[in-house]
């Protein structure tokens, strides 16, 4: 991961220095340019992970097909609205980040990190996270009244 970090480091630094040579008119297509380039590298790493992911659980399934678990409905609605947020969240931040830096320096990138977390905080906080999940999950069914 450094090697790509690294990578990114360049690009950045070759997106600055464009835009020195350019001209503030630029700006704009420069940063639009570098944003994308680091939209396609989160999505080939997300690419990659759900890869490696449903890799595992095949292999766990081909090993101990007794070992799948179906989640509830419940479940699977409180993952994809996580997951979705978190990559919202994501995406987000790279543009936010952007103006962040370039209005403010690193007190703006600061900033736009302290909102970041702040609202995904106030989502799990407010039981959009895993705080819900884990709390259904652990409850058992009541007991019917009517049985004797």
């Amino acid at each position: 991961m450094e090697a790509r970090d690294h990578e990114i480091e360049k690009e950045l630094a070759a997106t600055l220095q464009a835009r020195r040579e350019l001209g503030p008119e630029y700006e704009s297509a420069l940063v639009d340019s570098f944003l994308e380039k680091v939209e396609q590298r989160l999505d080939t790493t997300l690419d990659r992970r759900v890869r490696r992911h449903l890799a595992e659980q095949q292999v766990t399934a081909a090993r101990d097909p007794r070992s799948i678990r179906t989640p509830s409905a419940g479940a699977l609605s409180g993952f994809g609205e996580r997951f979705g947020f978190g990559v919202v969240s994501l995406v987000l931040a790279v543009p936010l980040s952007a103006i962040g830096v370039a209005n403010a320096g690193i007190e703006g990138l600061v900033v736009a990190w302290m909102g970041i977390v702040g609202v995904n905080v106030a989502h799990a906080a407010r039981g959009g996270g895993l705080f819900r999940q884990r709390g259904r999950e652990r409850r058992a069914a009541p007991a019917s009244e009517w049985r004797d």
